[in-house]
C-alpha cells in the first residue's frame, strides 16, 4: 500500500477546496482554483506533491468520468440539430490553428522545404494547436447553467470532431515523418478505425438503450443501473483507445450520450456519480495539469521563452478567431459567437498526448515540451475567466 498516495490525496483535495472557495470570492470559476492548487503543491513551488502514476491514473479516470457526465447531458436531438454548425466550428477550429502553428515556428527557426525535418516539427507544432481540451469548459458551463445551451452543445460536439481530426492528423504527420510507416497508408488506417468505432458505437448504443430502457421499467431506482452505466463508460473508454485507437475522452463522452437516450438511467447516474467525482476524481484532474508542470532551467533560452509565450498565444487567437469565424458564418450573434469560440480555447491533456507521440515518433523535440505547457497553463487559466466574463451579462 503506498501511504504516500494518501498524503497526496489530502493535500490536493484540501488545496483544491480552499483556492476554490477564493477564487469563488472573486467571481472566479472555481476550476480556475483547482489548476492553481495544482501548481502550488507541485514540483516547481512548494513540492508536497509529485506527479506519480497512481495521481495521473486518478487524473485520467477524472477526466473520463467528467466527459462520462458531459455525455449524460447531452441530447442527441440537440446535437443533430446543431450537427452542420459542430461541423463547420470543429473544421475552422482545426484548420486555423493548423497554418497559425506552422507559420510561427517557421518565422522563429526559418521555412524549411518540404520533407525536412524541421518542416515536419513545423507542421506539428500546428498540429498540437489543433487539440481542444473540453474538460475544463465542461466544468465552468456546468457552473455556469449553460452546459445545456445551444452554445454548450455546440462546444462540446465541435470538441469531440476536433479530437478525431487531431488524432488523424496526428497518424498522418508521423507517418509521412516516417515512410517507413507506412505514410499516408497509416493516417487512412486510424480513419478507417475511427469510422467503425462510430458504426459499433451505433449498434452497441442500440441494445444499451432497450438494456437500459429495461432496467429503469423492471428495477427503476436500483443501484445497478448507476453501475453499469459507469460500466459501459469505461467498457467504451477502453475500446476507443485499445482497440480503434482514438481518445479514450471520445469513448467516454459517447458512453454517456447512449445512456442519456434512457431520461430515467441518466438522471439516476448523474446523481450518483456526481458526489465521487465532484469530491475525489474532477480535483484530481484539474490539479494534476499545475502538478504536471516540470521544467528545466538549464533548458530554457531567451529564444525558447519567447516562442514559448508566442505559441500560446496564437494557438488561443487563432482557436477563438477560427470557431468566432465559423460562429458568424452559420448565423450566430457576436456575443455567442465570441462564447463559442472561447469555449474552444482551453488545451489540457489532449496536447500533452499529442506531444508525447509526436516525440515518440521523432517529430518534435522534447525542449517544446515548454511551448505545449505554457499553451496548457495559460489557456486553463483564461479560458474559465473568458467563458465568465463573456456569460456575466445575461443573454438575449
Amino acid at each position: 500500500m503506498d501511504y504516500g498516495l494518501i498524503f497526496d490525496l489530502a493535500i490536493i483535495l484540501f488545496a483544491c477546496k480552499v483556492l476554490s472557495i477564493f477564487m469563488r470570492h472573486l467571481k472566479i470559476p472555481q476550476v480556475v482554483g483547482q489548476i492553481v492548487a495544482g501548481l502550488l503543491v507541485g514540483g516547481n513551488l512548494l513540492g508536497l506533491v509529485e506527479k506519480s502514476e497512481p495521481l495521473v491514473f486518478m487524473a485520467e479516470i477524472g477526466v473520463l468520468m467528467l466527459m462520462f457526465s458531459a455525455g449524460l447531458e447531452t441530447d442527441l436531438k440537440e446535437i443533430k440539430s446543431t450537427g452542420v454548425i459542430s461541423l463547420l466550428v470543429a473544421a475552422m477550429g482545426v484548420v486555423v490553428p493548423l497554418g497559425g502553428g506552422y507559420l510561427l515556428y517557421s518565422a522563429f527557426y526559418g521555412f524549411a522545404p518540404v520533407g525536412d525535418d524541421s518542416f515536419w516539427t513545423a507542421v506539428f507544432m500546428g498540429v498540437i494547436m489543433t487539440a481542444t481540451s473540453v474538460g475544463i469548459t465542461v466544468e465552468v458551463l456546468r457552473e455556469l447553467g449553460k452546459l445545456k445551451s445551444k452554445v454548450g452543445t455546440i462546444i462540446l460536439s465541435a470538441a469531440i470532431i476536433d479530437d478525431v481530426i487531431g488524432i488523424v492528423l496526428l497518424a498522418f504527420v508521423s507517418g509521412l515523418k516516417n515512410s517507413s510507416s507506412g505514410g499516408s497508408g497509416e493516417a487512412l488506417m486510424v480513419i478507417v478505425r475511427t469510422i467503425l468505432f462510430f458504426i459499433c458505437s451505433v449498434v452497441a448504443g442500440i441494445v444499451l438503450h432497450k438494456l437500459f430502457y429495461w432496467l429503469e421499467k423492471y428495477r427503476p431506482h436500483t443501484r445497478r443501473v448507476p453501475i453499469f452505466s459507469l460500466v459501459t463508460c469505461l467498457l467504451f473508454s477502453w475500446a476507443a483507445e485499445a482497440i480503434f485507437g482514438i481518445a479514450d475522452i471520445t469513448g467516454a463522452f459517447v458512453a454517456g450520450v447512449i445512456i442519456r437516450t434512457v431520461k430515467s438511467a441518466s438522471e439516476d447516474t448523474t446523481r450518483k456519480l456526481d458526489i465521487s467525482s465532484y469530491m475525489i476524481f474532477t480535483p484530481v484532474f484539474f490539479a494534476s495539469i499545475g502538478i504536471k508542470v516540470t521544467i528545466e532551467l538549464a533548458n530554457i533560452t531567451p529564444l525558447l521563452l519567447t516562442f514559448a509565450v508566442c505559441f500560446a498565444l496564437v494557438a488561443m487567437a487563432c482557436k477563438l478567431g477560427g470557431c468566432y469565424l465559423a460562429g458568424r458564418l452559420t448565423g450566430f450573434k457576436n456575443k455567442d459567437s465570441l462564447r463559442i469560440g472561447a469555449g474552444m480555447m482551453a488545451r489540457g491533456e489532449v496536447a500533452l498526448i499529442v506531444a508525447t507521440k509526436g516525440a515518440e515518433a521523432g517529430v518534435l523535440s522534447s525542449e517544446f515540451f515548454i511551448a505545449v505547457i505554457t499553451l496548457i497553463i495559460i489557456s486553463s487559466v483564461l479560458t474559465p475567466i473568458a467563458l465568465k466574463l463573456l456569460y456575466k451579462t445575461s443573454e438575449n
